[in-house]
């Protein structure tokens, strides 16, 4: 793996992209920098917010908490974690997160292989509104070699 290029980035710099309500991205590396490798990308995950239920069939996917709680699925195991905490999401594992927090969360998430901001380029605006249309935004998981399995997760 080599990077097509060095990049330095201040905090708030980076691509930024919008996935659900509350669920701003902001990639600090993309797939396009990475030669495909990998994305690394920083995510703010909104009060009692998570993404639905899904599967990455190609690539795998880590979680590593900066800010808040988060409960998190991978297979049929729960896990619950705290600030500092790290998971693996290997693909083909379906897989969601919910913050349980009243305040703003806080993640890195890195996908591998990389390209995963196309995906967030198309899925932003369908879902930015908070009442998508589920056909349309199953068609882009599909296009990104992901399948929606189920709503997001619960606080219980």
């Amino acid at each position: 793996m080599n990077l097509t290029q060095t990049k330095v980035l201040a905090p708030n710099e980076g691509l930024r992209l919008q996935s659900g309500p509350g669920r701003d991205l902001i990639f600090k590396l993309t797939g396009d920098d990475t030669g495909g490798a990998f994305d690394y990308f920083i995510v703010n995950v909104a009060p009692h917010g998570g993404p639905p239920l899904h599967v990455h069939h190609k690539q795998d996917e880590t979680l590593h908490v900066l800010k808040g709680k988060f409960k998190v699925r991978v297979g049929d195991d729960i896990v619950y974690c705290n600030e500092g905490d790290f998971v693996y999401m290997p693909s083909k594992e379906p897989h969601a997160f919910l913050n349980l927090t009243d305040e703003e969360g806080e993640i890195i998430m890195v996908f591998a292989p990389g390209g995963g901001h196309k995906f967030f380029e198309e899925l932003g605006p369908l879902t930015r509104s908070g009442s998508p249309d589920k056909k349309a935004v199953a068609q882009v998981f599909e296009k990104y070699d992901m399948t929606l399995l189920g709503p997001p997760l619960s606080q219980e």
